[in-house]
């Protein structure tokens, strides 16, 4: 099953680690590091445009998505509760 994070990006839900709203990167000192770790090793991706609501985490990948955190978790348990 797939999960779409916004603009054109779509992701296995496989892949899926966790889905976290973006106000976690200024209230928390080990996501801020994790963040900071991922910038640094150059796996952190935009979608879109606008402001980013949400911050999807893949096995590969730091997304920062513009749908909200409470969408997205909606949509990966959708297809959790489907397999």
């Amino acid at each position: 099953m797939y999960i779409h994070l916004g603009g054109e990006k779509i992701i296995r839900s496989s892949e899926l680690v966790g889905i976290f709203d973006v106000s976690i990167e200024k209230s928390s000192k080990v996501s801020k590091q994790f963040i900071t770790h991922a910038r640094q090793n150059k796996v952190v991706e935009f979608i879109g445009e606008e402001d980013p609501k949400s911050i999807v985490v893949t096995k590969g990948i730091v997304y920062y998505s513009p749908i909200s955190s409470a969408t997205l978790k909606k949509r990966a348990n959708l297809f959790v509760a489907n397999a």
